[in-house]
């Protein structure tokens, strides 16, 4: 992965800092430097992963990245079964795809280490396409995964052992996919939630956070560049203590934690002090743990939001976390 460093000057111009233009016919035109990497399914090739793309809805051109260790492929004599963690990028629902180099070869490095198979989902961006567009996919990428007879899901996953997990707005997205989830837990089956892993979140709210104000410059995620994601992500009209951005608004979310509990699921929530969402997680964690969900906390004093991306250290440590994780389960 490529090192990033965190002194990046802060701006007050948004669309400067994403490197795009708001076109009048509500479309985002992406000048952000987005290097892709194709699947490659191909054993004889040196790759410890192999990669291949499903598609999920041709309408809406979503489609599924597999990542299946290779050395299943070859040492599977006794028919082991891996978890399967169901990804969602970030780039607040509004740029890349699971296609960027950038998230591309992080689902391999966690496939390779958890030793799962990795289903990250290229779904519907915004303002093309406003929320829910992003949560809707999610679900139908699962039903995908659920109902898909290709082989690499039907040989290879033990279908008990499934996550959702994402990062910063994937985060969200999992989180979200897993409160629609749970309320009715059969509709999936024989997929099984055990649990999600939400990589700094990204929640919103009017109302200021403390680390919100004190992070407001703050050169690798300034508050600036997060209000304008979610203005281009929320529904025209609404603002950001909307159900689908403030995580108290409406949605019944106690309810639904209170299912999430009931279900067994663990939550691993990751964080950084110097990330300015840190408050907003925090938050998550104190409502979850209100209603009894298990909740793992991994809270980092220093870091900033994304730092697994540009710090390799801080990947294989937080990969090596999700490995922990998963383990957890009983087989």
């Amino acid at each position: 992965m490529a090192n990033q460093t965190s002194t990046l000057p802060p701006t007050t111009d948004p669309y400067q800092f994403l490197n795009a233009h708001y076109n009048p016919n509500d479309t985002l035109t992406r000048n952000l430097e987005d290097p892709h990497t194709s699947p490659s399914s191909d054993p004889t090739l040196p790759i410890s992963v192999l990669t291949k793309d499903l598609i999920i809805n041709k309408s809406n051109q979503t489609s599924l990245r597999l990542f299946l260790p290779k050395n299943i492929t070859t040492s599977n004599q006794n028919n082991k079964l891996l978890p399967l963690i169901v990804f969602f990028h970030g780039s607040g629902f509004i740029l890349l795809s699971a296609a960027s180099t950038l998230f591309h070869d992080f689902c391999v490095e966690l496939a390779e280490t958890v030793e799962a198979v990795v289903a990250s989902v290229d779904y519907r961006l915004a303002p093309e396409h406003r929320l829910p567009a992003a949560y809707d996919d999610a679900m139908e990428a699962l039903s995908l995964i659920r109902s898909s007879e290709d082989e690499w899901l039907t040989k290879y996953v033990d279908y008990s052992k499934c996550f959702l997990m994402g990062n910063s707005a994937g985060a969200t997205i999992a989180y979200h996919a897993g409160l629609r989830v749970v309320e009715n837990v059969k509709d999936l089956e024989p997929l099984k939630i055990q649990g999600l892993i939400l990589r700094q979140p990204f929640f919103g709210g009017t109302e200021r956070t403390e680390s919100e104000m004190r992070l407001e410059n703050n050169p690798n995620f300034p508050l600036c560049v997060s209000d304008l994601m979610w203005e281009l992500a929320l529904p025209i009209g609404v603002d950001r203590d909307h159900e689908y951005s403030n995580l108290t608004a409406g949605n019944g979310v106690d309810e639904k934690f209170e299912k999430i509990k009931d279900q067994g699921w663990k939550v691993l929530v990751s964080m950084n002090g110097g990330d300015p969402l840190v408050d907003r997680n925090k938050e998550l964690v104190k409502l979850m743990e209100e209603k009894g969900v298990e909740v793992v906390i991994d809270f980092e004093v220093e870091g900033y939001h994304g730092v697994e991306f540009f710090e390799e250290s801080k990947a294989r440590n937080f990969i090596g976390l999700v490995k922990g994780f998963v383990s957890s389960f009983a087989s």
